[in-house]
C-alpha cells in the first residue's frame, strides 16, 4: 500500500470511531418519529440537573463504549429531564410541565410525562418497543455490567420469556457479560 493509502485508511478507522464515541441522544417526540420510520425501540434516560446518581450515569456508565455502542446499535436513545420543560407527544397527549418554576434551584416541579411513566426515582431508565409501549422502567443508577442484562434481554426479547422470578433468576445466573 502507498503511504497516502495508509494514512486515509487510518484516518477512516479514526473518524469513524470518534464518530460513536457518545450516544446519539435524542428528544422523545424524534425518537417516536424515528420508529414510524424504522422501527427500534427506544432507551430512555430519566434525570435532573441536581441529581448527583444521574451525573455518575452520564460519567460512569454512558461514556463505556460498550454501552454507547450497543445503545446507538439497537435503541433509539432519549434523554429526558424529568423535571424540565420539553413538551412530549406521546399515545395523542401532549405532556408539559406547567408547575416548573424557573428561579427555582435545585428540584423542581415532576414533569406530567415522567409522572405518566410513573418515575419516583431518578435516574429511571425507561424501555419502550418498537411501537412506543412502554416495557418497563429501571430506577437508580446502573454500572455498564449492571446494565448489560437489560438493555440484551429487551433488545433481544427475551423479557418476554421471563414471567416469573424463577426464569429470571435463572436467565440472570445463566448471562454472561462482556461489558
Amino acid at each position: 500500500m502507498k503511504v497516502v493509502q495508509v494514512i486515509a485508511l487510518v484516518f477512516v478507522v479514526l473518524v469513524s470511531n470518534m464518530s460513536h464515541a457518545q450516544i446519539d441522544w435524542m428528544t422523545m417526540d424524534q425518537a417516536l418519529a424515528a420508529q414510524k420510520l424504522e422501527p427500534k425501540k427506544i432507551f430512555m434516560d430519566v434525570y435532573t440537573d441536581w441529581c448527583g446518581p444521574c451525573k455518575l450515569l452520564d460519567k460512569k456508565t454512558f461514556s463505556n463504549k460498550k454501552v454507547i455502542r450497543y445503545i446507538n446499535q439497537h435503541y433509539y436513545a432519549v434523554k429526558f429531564n424529568g423535571e424540565g420543560t420539553e413538551s412530549v407527544t406521546y399515545n395523542n397527549f401532549t405532556y408539559t410541565n406547567p408547575n416548573y418554576q424557573p428561579e427555582r434551584k435545585g428540584r423542581n416541579a415532576q414533569h406530567f410525562f415522567a409522572d405518566a411513566l410513573k418515575i419516583t426515582a431518578y435516574p429511571s431508565l425507561v424501555f419502550f418497543n418498537e411501537t412506543g409501549g412502554v416495557i418497563q422502567a429501571l430506577p437508580g443508577y446502573k454500572s455498564p455490567q449492571d446494565l448489560e442484562i437489560f438493555l440484551k434481554m429487551i433488545a433481544t426479547d427475551d423479557f418476554k420469556a421471563l414471567t416469573t422470578e424463577k426464569a429470571w433468576e435463572t436467565y440472570r445466573n445463566n448471562f454472561k457479560g462482556k461489558f
